[in-house]
């Protein structure tokens, strides 16, 4: 389902379980885990902005070369170079704002090597992802084309790690500048004569890594000085994001919001990713796994609301006006590559458990809208949780495409309070209602091996009649191939009825549903 605007009320159920290891044991008991919820729907609050649903391209083994990226001289339908499949798959999920071009790549990339007749561009090494040749082929002009093709925001990456406060500043003239100036009329020159409309752009990526390996009280003051040169030419202004704490690093947070002020930034990024195992060596297989790695890789899903309570927490501390908003601009499963990959490109299977993933994530997301400003999946196209994957000219949507697709319904609508009321170690929920009115709740059920009985009570409206759709699997990995593309794909869905003020649906084992109630 894809419709922004339903003129009733629509439930997306997708629910998440708390899995702790008992409660993880084999039972024989196969009765459906009873599920009780509130959802207030007369009392809506913060946005869900659509960024919250926002996507990561990075030049990254396929995600932009042959992912997006096929050129003009291809066989497969492009539109100047960009694949015309992939195009219309992203704007039917309405992706909202893209990232890019990383990532660790951004800290490396100059993006004057990506302007001019790409004929001349230099080829560089790209020295963190599988030391392959960059040929610089898609660059400023290929990606904010993009970003025009499938209607989203542009968040640039600048480069801090090896560049200087130079060459972003020229960077953003070139690209935002409508003045008779030399760079302005380069960017005429090589084929654009307006400028574009640059909202977002991230100082630096992962500092406290691959992006300088600084610590945060360095990382602050190169902020500082890099963010002094971030100039609004007329017609553009550019809201300016500090890179933030991998994971639980809760001091480079406190640090940098203390150090470069919440005067000097719109928001500070987290990234958190999701291996079954815990361990980067050994993270765990996309497929052919165990249900203990099922079991394991929801657990870690789930830590992703302790990081958001305690991250916002902390920036609370330090601004207690609430101006700056927390980034979560990497996130997503991460498993070991497929075997037979190219080494380094992340190239990664998705399956029925990664919808409940992200079905989870998404709620837990939700669930932070006062406090979160944009959130990207990493990677959109071949690389780990993929909304795509390609190969030559076949193009296939994976389970987490789907979610997308569902979720989209909370799109610029208001939060919702919602409450598990009962069986709280079985469910997570969101809700919401857009400007038409339409209400939107959505819960998953991430046990492998039971169903969900849910009965939600709504106060506010009333509801007549209920339909909906499904996304789930008999296999703890089934997936979409190449050659069996719909394996995994929303289906109408019949398991629910509605009473009064009373909605109750049985949701099978590892699904995620959609109700739309009437």
């Amino acid at each position: 389902m894809s419709n922004h605007h339903c003129p009733f009320i629509c439930l997306i159920v997708a629910g998440a379980f708390l899995f702790c290891s008992a409660a993880m044991a084999q039972s024989n008991d196969n009765s459906p885990v009873a599920v009780e919820l509130l959802i207030r729907a007369d009392q809506p609050g913060a946005t869900i902005r659509p960024e919250l649903y926002g996507q990561f391209a990075e030049h990254l083994g396929r995600c932009i070369y042959e992912g997006v990226w096929v050129g003009t001289d291809s066989t497969i339908p492009n539109t100047r170079g960009i694949r015309s499949d992939v195009v219309a798959a992203l704007k039917k999920i309405h992706v909202p704002v893209v990232r890019w071009p990383g990532g660790c790549f951004a800290d490396e990339y100059h993006w004057r090597d990506g302007i001019g007749p790409r004929e001349k561009r230099p080829k560089r090494i790209n020295t963190h992802w599988g030391m392959v040749i960059e040929d610089n082929s898609f660059g400023t002009h290929e990606f904010l084309d993009f970003c025009e093709q499938i209607g989203c925001e542009p968040y640039i990456s600048a480069n801090v790690g090896s560049g200087t406060p130079q060459e972003m500043m020229d960077w953003i003239e070139y690209m935002t500048s409508d003045s008779q100036s030399t760079l302005a009329d380069e960017r005429r020159a090589n084929g654009r004569e307006k400028p574009w409309k640059i909202k977002y752009l991230g100082v630096g990526n992962e500092s406290w890594g691959c992006g300088g390996n600084m610590r945060p009280e360095f990382y602050s003051d190169e902020y500082r000085r890099f963010a002094t040169f971030v100039k609004n030419y007329p017609g553009n202004r550019i809201e300016k994001i500090a890179c933030g704490s991998n994971g639980e690093d809760f001091n480079w947070t406190d640090v940098v919001m203390d150090r470069v002020g919440a005067r000097n930034m719109t928001g500070i990024s987290l990234h958190y990713y999701t291996l079954p195992t815990g361990n980067w060596d050994h993270k765990g297989k996309a497929t052919g796994f165990p249900q203990s790695e099922w079991d394991s890789t929801i657990s870690r899903t789930l830590h992703l609301q302790a990081l958001l309570d305690k991250h916002l927490a902390i920036m609370a501390n330090r601004d207690p006006q609430h101006r700056v908003r927390l980034v979560v601009d990497e996130w997503g499963t991460w498993y070991d590559q497929e075997e037979g990959s190219h080494p380094g490109f992340l190239y990664q299977q998705n399956s029925i458990r990664d919808a409940v993933a992200a079905g989870i994530n998404l709620n837990i997301i939700n669930n932070h809208a006062d406090g979160i400003m944009m959130a990207n999946i990493a990677q959109m196209v071949n690389v780990l949780q993929a909304m795509i994957l390609t190969e030559k000219e076949k193009m296939v949507l994976t389970p987490t495409y789907h979610v997308f697709d569902l979720y989209q319904v909370h799109q610029g609508a208001a939060l919702l309070p919602s409450e598990v009321t009962a069986g709280k170690e079985s469910v997570y929920v969101s809700a919401s209602k857009d400007k038409e009115g339409a209400i939107h709740v959505s819960l998953v059920n991430a046990r492998a091996d039971r169903a969900a009985k849910v009965t939600a009570k709504l106060s506010g409206p009333v509801v007549k009649s209920v339909s909906g759709h499904i996304i789930t699997a008999e296999k703890l990995d089934a997936h979409n191939t190449f050659d069996q593309p719909d394996a995994v794909k929303p289906m109408p869905f019949d398991g629910a009825e509605v009473k009064g003020d009373q909605l109750t649906a049985t949701l099978p084992a590892k699904s995620v549903v959609v109700l739309e109630l009437k």
